[in-house]
């Protein structure tokens, strides 16, 4: 597997804004799923949103309207714009990318990011 680089995590009180910047590697052929997951300390992984195919772009009901992904293939980065931010938004936040399966699953990714912390205060 291969490691993505994820910046940008850090502590924001409810209503405040972070972005969220994963670096992708340079993949021979295509990559179907590029994604975002979070876990909360005694909680699942938990799956944020993720851009299928380069093209389509689906969100968890949790995160609609206030986050937003996007990518810049150009410097395979990949971003999770989180806006309106939420004390239970508050988990480490990974990146990952998988070449096929269902894009919401995590055991779908083979490639994970280090994780990064986001805790949201009231």
């Amino acid at each position: 597997s291969v490691q993505l680089v994820e910046s940008g995590g850090g502590s924001a009180q409810a209503g405040e804004s972070l972005r969220l910047s994963c670096v992708f590697p340079e993949y021979s052929g295509a990559i179907l799923c590029m994604g975002w997951f979070r876990q909360a300390p005694g909680k699942e992984r938990e799956w944020v949103a993720n851009i299928l195919a380069y093209r389509s772009i689906f969100y968890a009901d949790s995160v609609k309207g206030r986050f937003t992904l996007s990518q810049d293939r150009a410097k395979n980065t990949l971003y999770l714009e989180m806006n309106n931010l939420k004390p239970e938004d508050t988990a480490v936040y990974y990146c990952a990318a998988a070449r096929d399966g269902h894009c919401a699953a995590a055991n779908t990714y083979n490639d994970w990011g280090q994780g990064t912390q986001v805790t949201v205060s009231s």
